[in-house]
């Protein structure tokens, strides 16, 4: 027999025991742990950042202590890291991509490229000045090409804004851009640079006055000559 009551009519009291056994939170913390604990980040790279990307899950820093294991598919990755330059021709399928995750998401523009076009922003014609006029971004990582460090450090400072996260206030505080829309209306259109450019009647007229200028018999470019030039 045992001297306690096994159901007593007294209200319970909350003792040492009891306390260390159950745990008071709220919905939103419980939530945001969650996900704060097992962000899936898209195997999604374009250039040379995604080296220092890679050098992040090796053994030295070790990225995945974080509970980030990287997915090979958008549709089961929650966190998309822009680690390169993105060019006009990509912009479409970087959109399609990040479309194709599930809420709630999340992107970190990782190096100067990706963020401001970096040293192709002044020369190059087709690369875009800034992933931001794409897809929302919400951690920043500046460097050409940042270190694997700099990397963990958007993590935490990404984990540190999904903490503070409220699932009634989510419409609300959803990041605008003025560039950013959802859906995007891309229009296909033909390529300028067809190849063709030698057979044009300009073209034709250029190589003439070009012959003509040193006064040498240079020959003309003939069907048989642009083919080759072609090729």
């Amino acid at each position: 027999m045992t001297n306690s009551i096994i159901n007593p009519v007294e209200r319970a009291e909350v003792t040492q025991q009891l306390s260390e056994n159950i745990i008071l939170t709220t919905v939103d913390d419980l939530y945001n742990w969650s996900k704060m604990s097992s962000l899936y980040p898209m195997m999604f790279g374009t250039a040379c950042c995604f080296m220092e990307f890679m050098a992040a899950y090796a053994s030295r820093f070790d990225m995945e202590r974080f509970g980030m294991i990287p997915r090979a598919t958008p549709r089961q990755a929650d966190l998309m890291i822009t680690a390169g330059t993105i060019t006009m021709k990509y912009a479409p399928n970087l959109v399609r991509l990040y479309e194709q995750m599930p809420e709630p998401k999340y992107v970190i523009a990782m190096g100067a490229c990706t963020i401001t076009g970096g040293m192709f922003s002044v020369d190059s014609s087709s690369a875009v000045r800034g992933v931001d006029k794409l897809i929302p971004v919400d951690v920043y990582i500046p460097g050409c090409p940042p270190r694997p460090e700099a990397v963990l450090d958007a993590i935490i400072k990404l984990r540190k804004k999904i903490a503070n996260e409220s699932i009634q206030e989510r419409e609300q505080s959803k990041q605008t851009h003025r560039y950013y829309s959802i859906p995007h209306q891309m229009q296909v259109v033909s390529p300028i640079h067809d190849g063709q450019y030698l057979h044009k009647l300009e073209q034709q007229n250029q190589l003439g006055e070009i012959a003509a200028a040193p006064g040498l018999p240079l020959p003309l470019l003939s069907e048989s000559n642009v083919s080759l030039v072609e090729k």
